[in-house]
């Protein structure tokens, strides 16, 4: 009896510690399956470890100052990891449109947008917002009453500033033309209020002719060319929305071998040479590298769902012979 009893036992003993190794290796490997469960799960859900992706539209790219704004705003979307898909509207509304559509079917996390008219993409922008994307303005304002914010200068004040500058350039008085930018973009509206509410000041500034040069530098130089044949001898200055249009109009009195007042606004590389020179009375400087940059910061704080302001001021400055040369060596 007692050696079947102790051998009973020890059976017993042997199955009891049996199971319990297993249940303790059974709630091991449980553990460490509900871990990486929650991992991947954590993985999947978690929008902080997925590479934006930011849309950029674009009026068109054929001026130096859209490149400018595109390559910093690349710049910045290397530096943050973001993958940044750049849009060329070609100066068109139409293309615009089916680009911005194009990108919310893409499900990208956020849109920049430098449009090419005030009023005719603001529909698609207020469709895109209420999918849940938000809508970046950069450069030239949009009146669409979703937009999520905008970046850019204060364009009545860049028209003043030139005006000003044509004033004392002519003591006051003479003949003028202007060249306006595109129709209907925000930058030609307020450019336009900015150097009239000037003009008002000088009675005896007249304004001989005033017509689009869309931006363009060659459309510009026809411009001039034309002017300068119905006016011949009458004009005193010019004034370019732009400097690509500036620098078209100082061509075409190259030709002539006339030497005028022009100002333009923008101060890229080649009319900041030409203010060096002489060839140009002054520029009116819009950062285009602050407005890419900050743009995409933007884009990237909407997107993350953090909160951000509707507007973002960045000032123009005024490029003169005196202080040209730091803004052609960069350290201004």
């Amino acid at each position: 009896m007692k050696k079947h009893l102790v051998k009973n036992i020890g059976v017993t003993i042997a199955v009891t510690s049996m199971m319990a190794t297993l249940l303790v290796g059974c709630g091991s490997s449980a553990t460490t399956t509900q871990n990486s469960s929650n991992k991947n799960s954590n993985q999947q859900s978690g929008t902080s470890s997925k590479k934006l992706k930011i849309g950029f539209s674009v009026y068109g790219l054929k001026a130096e100052f859209a490149n400018l704004l595109k390559n910093s705003m690349e710049k910045e979307a290397k530096a943050k990891g973001v993958d940044l898909l750049v849009m060329d509207g070609n100066y068109s509304a139409n293309t615009a449109i089916s680009q911005l559509q194009n990108l919310a079917t893409e499900k990208v996390n956020a849109i920049i947008v430098d449009p090419i008219d005030a009023n005719a993409l603001n529909n698609t922008v207020n469709q895109i917002v209420d999918q849940g994307i938000p809508v970046i303005g950069v450069n030239a304002k949009m009146t669409a009453q979703k937009l999520t914010s905008y970046v850019g200068s204060p364009d009545v004040k860049a028209g003043e500033m030139e005006a000003e500058q044509m004033a004392k350039a002519l003591n006051g008085k003479g003949n003028i033309v202007i060249l306006d930018g595109p129709i209907g973009q925000s930058a030609q509206i307020e450019r336009k209020q900015g150097i009239f509410n000037v003009l008002k000041k000088y009675p005896e500034i007249h304004v001989l002719a005033e017509k689009t040069a869309n931006w363009s530098r060659a459309e510009g130089l026809t411009l001039m060319e034309n002017w300068l044949q119905a006016f011949s001898g009458k004009i005193n200055g010019v004034i370019g929305e732009n400097d690509e249009m500036a620098l078209g109009a100082e061509k075409a009195l190259q030709e002539k071998n006339l030497k005028l007042p022009v100002v333009g606004v923008d101060g890229v590389k080649d009319a900041l040479t030409a203010v060096k020179d002489g060839k140009q009375i002054a520029s009116i400087y819009q950062n285009a590298i602050a407005q890419g940059k900050k743009s995409l910061d933007v884009a990237v704080e909407a997107a993350q769902g953090k909160k951000i302001d509707k507007n973002y001021d960045i000032p123009f400055e005024l490029v003169t012979k005196d202080n040209v040369d730091k803004y052609l060596n960069g350290t201004n």
